[in-house]
């Protein structure tokens, strides 16, 4: 898992990606002040509309947004056991069900992720996980699928098609340790929660990250870090807290 400590190549990109985002931004403003104009206004609708994107447009799950915050924009205890309509969780969930006894949180991550050396339960893995998530990511058109020569073979590559998505999860992931951090993790969406957790897991979270100034990186990253810090098993006990999300974030952060 890579450290989210400073490195100075990192400080320098992200430093010339933000100085670039913020003088377009000064000279579309016209270099004005606070104004109440309509630039001004433009702006705030852009802005909600990149807030009602997610209604608007195909909606993605959790692992699809976790792999393509990974994606480099030229390359590539069940408590319901209702269908969700997600191949890969319903895959999962079938075998929690019908599992007994039942096993905890943690021996399932390491079952599904094949993580285990027993030779009875490797037909616990799922298989394929990022091909069949990317292509998912390729049928909502996020993605799309090319052939590249590589010498002596051909291989399936899926490069970013649709920026607008991805740069909107970029902001979204952004703003929830910035602009709108709580200091609470209770009082956070469960579902962005989550994500920062196994976007940090995954070791994409940086990729987020990246285009921030120097004093947002060093405060998104020291906010991460408060997260990255509680204890799993006292946040758990807490009232009206998601026993299960913890019982994850527990077996991501031994």
């Amino acid at each position: 898992m890579t450290s989210l400590t400073q490195r100075s190549s990192g400080l320098v990109q992200r430093r010339t990606e933000a100085s670039r985002s913020a003088d377009k931004e000064r000279v579309a403003g016209g270099g004005g002040g606070g104004g109440g104009g309509p630039e001004e206004e433009s702006r705030r609708d852009e802005q909600g509309d990149d807030e009602k994107g997610d209604s608007k447009e195909t909606r993605l799950t959790l692992m699809e947004e976790v792999l393509l915050l990974g994606l480099k924009d030229r390359e590539v205890i069940c408590k319901s056991d209702a269908p969700t309509g997600d191949v890969l969780l319903d895959e999962a969930l079938k075998h929690i069900k019908e599992t007994q006894p039942p096993e905890t949180v943690q021996n399932w991550i390491e079952l599904l992720s094949g993580e285990t050396w027993n030779p009875l339960k490797l037909h616990y893995q799922l298989r394929n996980v990022r091909e069949r998530l990317a292509k998912n990511l390729v049928e909502k058109g996020v993605l799309t699928t090319e052939k590249q020569n590589f010498l002596l073979f051909d291989m399936t590559t899926h490069p970013l098609t649709n920026n607008n998505i991805k740069q909107r999860l970029i902001k979204k992931v952004q703003e929830a340790v910035l602009d709108r951090w709580v200091n609470d993790p209770h009082r956070m969406d469960k579902r962005l929660l989550a994500l920062i957790y196994l976007a940090h897991a995954s070791d994409v979270l940086e990729n987020a990250f990246a285009p921030l100034l120097d004093e947002q990186y060093d405060l998104a990253t020291k906010r991460v870090r408060q997260l990255l810090d509680l204890d799993p098993e006292v946040e758990c006990m807490k009232a009206n807290t998601n026993e299960v999300l913890w019982a994850v974030v527990a077996a991501f952060t031994k």
